[in-house]
């Protein structure tokens, strides 16, 4: 069984026991969270599309931990003008293990 569901301004291709590294939530490690917007959900046999959310349909999971990504060089460069600027980002993200899919 698999479902697509949004979080994050992004879509996320899920199944039980899958874990995915959402935008950052504010829960706790360790507590339960529940996706409301399911766009998709396919068992093997017959596959239900949203129009653009399936009702009734959630997709439960287990907060696993809060960290950032690794570090990403930004360097801004203009040639002949003495301008460069060197800065470093971490991403935020939350680590869901995916743990039921559902469906009314």
């Amino acid at each position: 069984m698999l479902a697509v569901i949004k979080t994050g301004g992004k879509q996320y291709i899920v199944s039980p026991g899958k874990k995915i590294k959402i935008e950052k939530l504010d829960i706790e490690e360790g507590e339960n969270v529940t996706f409301e917007d399911v766009l998709l959900i396919n068992d093997g046999k017959k596959t239900v599309i949203g129009e653009p959310i399936i009702k009734g349909a959630t997709v439960a999971g287990k907060v696993l931990k809060q960290d950032r990504h690794k570090k990403l060089i930004v360097f801004k460069y203009k040639p002949k003008k003495r301008y460069k600027v060197k800065k470093g980002h971490r991403q935020p993200f939350t680590e869901v293990e995916i743990s039921e899919i559902s469906s009314k």
